[in-house]
């Protein structure tokens, strides 16, 4: 049996009727039409001569067509890249010269910008809004629905996720058919998914959560979708009526629990309620609980390696743990230092291995090679640690790679666009407890002798720079940086000191 993750999930789907998606405006797709659609955009790409191996990168809003080109790019084998839209051009040039993709899709209102960058690689350019329309999908509407699905084989690329580090550049996470099929049949029956659920998607589709977790978890099990283009919480809670599961980041729990609207009735008809991409507050896990009478799962996860840990579905939800290692996947605690390993409750390294575990990095066998272990343990750089119930705690990360609302941002990319802002002396950058968003991108700013700066200013200077969710949301001016006897930034101290400057705050 081919290995293509489009065959795993909906091999039969072009003769299912049942609703697969249904759009905010309340018109719905069945798996059959979502077949169709990905057929035509598959020999559209053919058509151009992508295939095996190649990229298709997208940076488009949330759209049923933007699924479609996924589910499409792998039918053709090809491999997938989805782009964070809130990338400015020039963070999207690295990613482009980076994979060098045959094919970028993007919003029409991007064409020009991307056309310039692609060029330079030899890629094309074609453009989907967030209504479904564009040049894609106009070139696609004169093929037939009927497309042969590429065979691959397991360790076959199917997509690329660049994932943010703390030594340079970003890095694109190799992930295979493998990965992805193990991932979606672990999750649907570890949640217990079938074709009865109707799941509430809110998440973005440029990322593991939305597009792996949520969406191939639904196919498999040919569920429904319940399609939002964005986060709106009164429009969340109209639809738990008719849904049973909901996924979502802790930004997400967080303001859900402050609408009155929020009680054990309006809720009284879902089962499930998921939350991952960024560490869920014991306090928010109680609070749910209290307000609904539900316990949130949460799950634990990477770009590299897909889900890694569950709290159970049937068991207790464990407040501050991501619960146990999935079937297949292998977990230990080891000394960061010499890679040993630890006892039950000492804190280390968390590495894992399993057919979850990603190929390694783009272009970067060096990397690739240092962060995994002779005996094929990847070194997942988060720290943590196993009671003995077997639960996995994350207590921090031994890098400084911080997760807001979701999304990875990586200190010094930051650190030197504020570092370049005149009165600016030095700064540092660090994650700290934010209730809304996980942890709140916090700098630390010292000012050089004489300097006014102020917040508002290095504000809307990093506003052209950076994406909005890299954007500090607090900058705190200090007279010095904390720093150890080799001249190194303690940026522990810094997270001690503002542990509570968001204890107040919320968005």
């Amino acid at each position: 049996m081919t290995w293509n993750l489009y065959d795993r999930l909906l091999a039969s789907a072009d003769s299912d009727q049942s609703v697969c998606i249904e759009k905010e405006n309340g018109a719905t797709l069945s798996y059959a039409e979502l077949a169709a659609l990905t057929g035509r955009f598959a020999i559209f790409l053919a058509s151009n001569g992508i295939g095996p191996n190649h990229r298709v990168a997208a940076k488009v809003e949330k759209s049923v067509e933007a699924i479609a080109l996924y589910l499409a790019t792998l039918r053709a084998g090809a491999v997938y890249l989805p782009l964070n839209t809130a990338y400015t051009a020039a963070e999207t040039e690295y990613f482009i010269r980076d994979a060098e993709p045959t094919l970028v899709v993007c919003d029409p209102r991007e064409e020009a910008d991307l056309r310039a960058i692609t060029a330079r690689t030899g890629g094309r350019v074609a453009t989907l809004d967030e209504q479904g329309r564009g040049s894609l999908v106009e070139a696609a509407a004169i093929f037939p629905a009927d497309f042969n699905t590429v065979p691959r084989e397991r360790d076959d690329l199917a997509a690329i996720l660049y994932t943010s580090g703390t030594t340079g550049r970003s890095k694109g996470a190799m992930l295979t058919h493998g990965n992805l099929v193990s991932n979606a049949l672990t999750l649907v029956e570890q949640w217990r998914y079938s074709q009865r659920d109707v799941l509430i998607h809110a998440l973005p589709i440029y990322h593991i959560h939305g597009l792996f977790v949520a969406g191939n978890i639904t196919f498999a099990a040919r569920a429904r979708i319940l399609f939002m283009q964005k986060f709106d919480a009164e429009r969340i809670l109209a639809a738990m009526a008719r849904s049973t599961v909901l996924m979502g980041v802790p930004t997400f729990y967080v303001r859900l629990l402050q609408s009155p609207n929020l009680s054990k009735a309006s809720t009284a008809g879902m089962r499930l309620f998921v939350a991952g991409s960024a560490p869920l507050l014991a306090e928010t896990h109680r609070d749910w609980n209290k307000t609904t009478g539900h316990d949130i799962l949460e799950r634990y996860g990477m770009t590299e390696t897909g889900m890694i840990a569950s709290n159970p579905y049937d068991g207790p939800r464990i407040p501050g743990s991501v619960g146990r290692p999935l079937p297949a996947v292998e977990v230990r605690i080891t000394d960061p230092e010499s890679g040993a390993p630890l006892s039950t409750d000492d804190v280390g390294m968390i590495e894992v291995k399993g057919p979850n575990v990603f190929a390694g990095y783009w272009n970067m066998p060096d990397k690739t090679a240092a962060e995994f272990r002779s005996d094929g343990f990847f070194i997942t750089g988060d720290l943590g640690k196993r009671d003995a119930r077997g639960y996995l705690h994350i207590v921090g990360r031994g890098k400084d790679l911080i997760i807001t609302g979701g999304f990875n941002v990586y200190p010094k990319e930051i650190e030197t666009e504020i570092d370049a802002i005149p009165g600016v002396s030095e700064s540092a950058v660090v994650g700290v407890p934010h209730a809304d968003f996980g942890e709140g991108v916090t700098a630390a700013v010292v000012r050089t002798p004489g300097s006014s700066v102020d917040e508002r200013t290095i504000l809307d200077a990093l506003s052209g720079r950076l994406a909005k969710f890299k954007q500090p949301k607090q900058i705190i001016f200090v007279e010095t940086l904390p720093r150890n006897t080799m001249g190194k930034v303690q940026k522990n101290l810094l997270r001690e000191r503002f542990v509570d400057v968001y204890s107040d705050k919320v968005g």
